[in-house]
């Protein structure tokens, strides 16, 4: 494997999954299925259990609680779910240690940046306002933006096109199976954000990334650019 760094051209773009790759929000999404919790009569999830599976969606999460129920009741839970998050939204999600200078560098170095998340349009316009330092990204492509997500390479592919950039001269960052499926299967080199939201259960080495970090400026080392 070559490492980018060898090579001078830089990427023409740089993507980014969101939920565990560019922000922590866990804590609210945590937040949002104990209150679905109490709701029910249920005992609460401690957030060593939940933060792991907190980019597997209201599905993902709530069956950390309501395995059975779900087969019955999965329409009402996850509307109560999305709704005590949409509620508490950010209260305290925040951006991972190092992404907002990570970024900053990026555009320094002309390099274009989007988001491609599978959270669904709604939940995201409403969470980025909260998080001025994100102005940056030129394209944000969301989970029901096309009628399909990652590992889908479309939304990716889409993003690439609203940057004005090849794919095959992006990295794809993030922190799930379904992120490497969908840079792979794009054609874009997969960099796997290790300090997301990756469970014991799970098996990255298996997912084939091209690279990963252990800090989100950690990938300024695989393209090249000098840590601020």
């Amino acid at each position: 494997m070559t490492n980018l760094a060898n090579n001078p051209k830089l990427p023409e773009g740089v993507l980014f999954d969101l939920d565990g790759t560019l922000l922590n929000t866990a804590p609210d999404l945590g937040a949002a299925l104990n209150n679905v919790c109490a709701l029910y009569g249920k005992e609460p999830v401690h957030e060593s259990i939940y933060t792991p599976v907190a980019s597997h969606g209201s599905r993902g999460l709530l069956k950390l609680a309501f395995s059975e129920e779900l087969q019955t009741h999965e329409s009402e839970l996850r509307k109560a779910f999305l709704d005590a998050y949409s509620n508490s939204i950010a209260a305290r999600t925040h951006v991972y240690e190092g992404v907002v200078p990570l970024l900053n560098t990026l555009i320094q170095a002309r390099v274009k940046v989007a988001i491609v998340t599978n959270k669904p349009k709604q939940l995201t316009q409403e969470l980025l306002p909260s998080f001025p330092e994100f102005n940056v990204f030129e394209s944000v492509v969301c989970g029901d933006t096309l009628s399909v997500s990652k590992p889908d390479p479309a939304p990716l592919l889409l993003a690439a096109e609203q940057l004005g950039v090849n794919p095959k001269s992006c990295i794809y960052v993030g922190d799930a199976e379904r992120d490497i499926q969908a840079g792979r299967n794009a054609a874009m080199t997969t960099v796997l954000a290790h300090y997301g939201y990756i469970s014991d259960s799970d098996s990255p080495a298996d997912w084939k990334a091209d690279y990963g970090i252990s800090t989100p400026l950690e990938l300024l080392d695989i393209i090249g650019l000098p840590q601020p």
